[in-house]
């Protein structure tokens, strides 16, 4: 356990628990939204009891390192709670599907415990306080081993009736049947059950997949796009297939609820060429004569999941 930055003693500091695959991060902001404290313990994925006392155990760490009483805790989880039952659905943390982990976590530490998927904690970190802050409708979007969104409007977040809203990666991708016949490439099968997903695309793995189909070579993500900066043909016309795919399924986005900001996070987002190419791509599919949507990068970058759950704790207090 390595935690940084420790101190205040604010009564409404805001608990915040990111439980990732590889990982589960604590955080403790104040009121103003700066870090108190921050820890982070291997996440025992195979594991759900686990994980149960992994969460209890950083907790009370982060309580006895700033001598502040979390009075709740948000949860960013890989996956979204079935409103009728609280248990997770569309975890990749296989363990966890079917669990009602919020209400087991609350048992446990006998305090309120909010609970939203990874990419909702995403977008309530950067419509809080970070990029999008000043807008008032927000698409979260994060390209990174999977794809995943989620929405913030009128300055709350947005889950919808299945809480499903903003798992955009699990549209079909936009207009593929023409894209294949340019430039063709195979369809794919999704881990969901589908055929040609938006994240079997825009992912990193999709966009590795791409580079294959297209050419000789094999590479990550990160080396594709380093290898686009030098100039590599394979590369080059790997990331102009995945602005353009990229592209069209924001322009979907746009087209149905008119967002005033969409914030990009995940790996991909980090590429700054992105935000130069991208804004040409949406005007060829957004039903507009011109798009005024901003498109910005997370200002809190790998934080925001960490930073989006303290925030869900800020419900004990209204």
């Amino acid at each position: 356990m390595s935690p940084n930055k420790t101190g205040g003693d604010a009564s409404e500091c805001l608990f915040g628990v990111d439980l990732g695959g590889t990982k589960t991060e604590i955080a403790v902001l104040d009121p103003q939204g700066q870090f108190l404290h921050r820890a982070r313990l291997p996440t025992p994925a195979s594991d759900y009891l686990a994980i149960l006392h992994n969460i209890a155990q950083l907790l009370s760490h982060a309580q006895g390192e700033t001598r502040i009483r979390a009075q709740a805790l948000g949860i960013g989880a890989p996956g979204a709670p079935i409103p009728e039952t609280g248990q997770l659905k569309n975890a990749n943390t296989t363990c966890l599907i079917g669990q009602p982990l919020a209400i087991d976590l609350q048992r446990l530490l006998e305090i309120p415990v909010f609970l939203e998927n990874d990419a909702n904690c995403f977008t309530l970190s950067e419509a809080t306080d970070g990029a999008a802050s000043q807008d008032r409708t927000v698409f979260g979007v994060i390209l990174g081993t999977g794809v995943g969104g989620g929405w913030f409007i009128n300055w709350h977040l947005h889950t919808g009736r299945q809480h499903i809203a903003g798992e955009w990666g699990h549209n079909p991708l936009p207009t593929f049947a023409s894209m294949a016949r340019t430039i063709q490439l195979p369809s794919r099968a999704c881990y969901c059950g589908q055929r040609d997903c938006i994240e079997t695309y825009l992912s990193g793995p999709g966009l590795s997949q791409t580079y294959t189909d297209i050419g000789p070579k094999q590479a990550s993500a990160d080396t594709i796009a380093n290898r686009y900066m030098r100039g590599e043909p394979q590369a080059q016309q790997a990331m102009t297939i995945y602005v353009m795919q990229l592209g069209a399924a924001l322009a979907t986005v746009i087209n149905v609820m008119d967002p005033d900001c969409i914030v990009l996070g995940g790996g991909l987002s980090q590429m700054p060429w992105l935000y130069e190419k991208l804004p040409r791509e949406l005007e060829r599919f957004v039903f507009s004569a011109s798009v005024q949507t901003k498109i910005v990068r997370a200002k809190h970058g790998d934080s925001s999941g960490v930073r989006g759950a303290a925030w869900l704790s800020q419900k004990a207090f209204s």
